[in-house]
């Protein structure tokens, strides 16, 4: 498989993701927390790195980073490489910690306060706090940016609360964002017209002009590989989308399909909708679902409209 893609220029903005492997619940211990916060840290002190907004849920994580020195992959190298032999270490454990080369999306600096936003709200949306009570939650930057004190001293507010018309020190500033962000959780076209629905989706984020200013620099190869990168991107958003709305409609949960057995019936009747459906590869109905091999869901699949036929 081709290698994603990365931009690279000094002053850059990206909004950057990982996951555990197989969705692992790697953030669930104060002590994991704590490594990669260490691990953060670290990173942005030793590459001069800003850090604009994160987040640690628990299985994933998000930033929103500049990097003055055009020094990113580097920088997730060391981060991603060196929080994983912690943990391993401290689990005694050996294998992959992160479920792949972590995400990067290229920002055009508009779209950072909005970024920054989504990134706050994540606990919000998880259902993990309430967004009146939006400090408490400790593994974010709204954490700090509420608590001077906490703040490291690369994390930067500015941007975000000037897009608010918002100065640190003025009275009442964290209340009136911590307010704008309560009721952005609540106002769902707000959120479409901020691109929280495709916030995690695409390489770049920004106008047609900074998009054809990223893509002007790339050789035709490149160009062909972050087209192809978005492409699956968007292609795998809406089939994470429809397998939601069917275990929905069938009153099926993720849980259900990791502990059914393979070729529960159910489970090939799924996979035969989200292949009429939608043309899902074999390949992604057999990780997704839970069924072995990408060969025995296309067996499976096969026998069930073979029996639908013959009824």
């Amino acid at each position: 498989m081709a290698r994603k893609v990365r931009i690279e220029e000094p002053g850059s903005f990206y909004h950057l993701i990982n996951r555990g492997n197989y969705r692992a619940w790697i953030f669930e211990t104060e002590g994991a927390r704590k490594a990669f916060r260490r691990c953060l840290v670290e990173v942005c002190q030793s590459h001069g790195w800003r850090l604009h907004a994160w987040v640690l849920m628990s299985n994933h994580y998000h930033l929103l980073v500049e990097t003055p020195e055009g020094n990113l992959v580097s920088g997730m190298r060391w981060l991603n490489s060196t929080f994983a032999n912690r943990f391993n270490r401290f689990r005694n454990e050996n294998g992959h910690v992160f479920q792949g080369r972590y995400k990067s999306i290229l920002l055009e600096p508009t779209a950072v306060p909005s970024v920054a936003h989504y990134i706050h709200l994540n606990p919000v949306r998880a259902d993990v706090i309430k967004p009146e009570n939006l400090e408490q939650f400790v593994d974010s930057s709204f954490h700090h940016l509420w608590h001077a004190k906490r703040r490291w001293s690369f994390e930067c507010f500015a941007d975000v609360l000037d897009s608010l018309g918002l100065t640190e020190g003025t009275r009442g500033w964290r209340q009136r964002y911590r307010t704008f962000l309560q009721s952005l959780s609540l106002d769902a076209v707000e959120r479409k017209r901020l691109g929280f629905d495709k916030m995690t989706w695409g390489w770049v984020k920004g106008s047609k002009a900074f998009r054809q200013a990223a893509l002007k620099d790339l050789d035709n190869q490149q160009v062909n590989r972050v087209v192809e990168q978005e492409a699956s991107e968007m292609r795998e958003a809406s089939w994470e989308h429809a397998l939601s709305d069917l275990l929905t409609e069938s009153g099926r949960t993720e849980a259900d399909l990791k502990s059914a057995r393979k070729g529960a019936d159910w489970k090939v009747a799924l996979a035969v909708r989200l292949r009429e459906q939608h043309m899902i590869s074999h390949n992604w109905l057999a990780e997704h679902l839970h069924m072995g091999k990408a060969s025995s869901v296309q067996s499976w699949v096969s026998r069930h409209r073979n029996r639908e036929q013959k009824s």
